[in-house]
């Protein structure tokens, strides 16, 4: 029976180097010399850190430009409010999204049942498997998803005939 997996994961090597170059462009800018501007990652969690909401929004763009340049698509980012952490200081959060949450699978699973297919899709943790009887259905389903969902950067993975 051929299937593939649907699935939602950012190359985290690549955002590390993304997250490492930032903060040292962050470290040889003028315009962030003696302020608290910086930058750090602890798992899927990345945490910027800055003197005003401005400064924040210079270092979310550097990131953003840092990820793009690394072909990681900056919809894997989840990004939080800013914070008071003391003083005058800000922090703001930004998760990196791995895995499809159960909202979107059920979204992805709705989606593949009205499209008249005879395909089934079933969630697996945090990823949604889609199974049919023939390859032709399998690839319209890639075709349809790639064109109505575009808020998460979804790939398929694990096509088998």
């Amino acid at each position: 029976m051929p299937s593939f997996d649907t699935v939602l994961e950012a190359n985290f090597v690549e955002v590390k180097n993304a997250v490492e170059n930032t903060a040292k462009e962050i470290g040889t800018r003028f315009d962030f010399k003696g302020t608290s501007a910086g930058i750090e990652l602890k798992d899927k969690e990345i945490t910027l850190f800055g003197d005003a909401d401005f400064q924040l929004q210079q270092v979310e763009d550097i990131l953003r430009n840092k990820l793009t340049k690394r072909n990681v698509d900056v919809r894997f980012l989840d990004i939080g409010k800013p914070q008071k952490i003391g003083g005058d200081k800000l922090k703001q959060t930004v998760k990196v999204r791995n895995g499809i949450d159960s909202e979107n699978a059920k979204k992805l699973q709705k989606l593949i049942k009205e499209s008249k297919l005879k395909l089934q899709a079933a969630i697996q943790e945090e990823k949604v498997r889609v199974t049919g009887a023939k390859r032709d259905d399998l690839q319209a389903a890639m075709a349809l998803i790639r064109k109505d969902i575009t808020d998460l950067p979804l790939s398929f993975d694990n096509f088998r005939d």
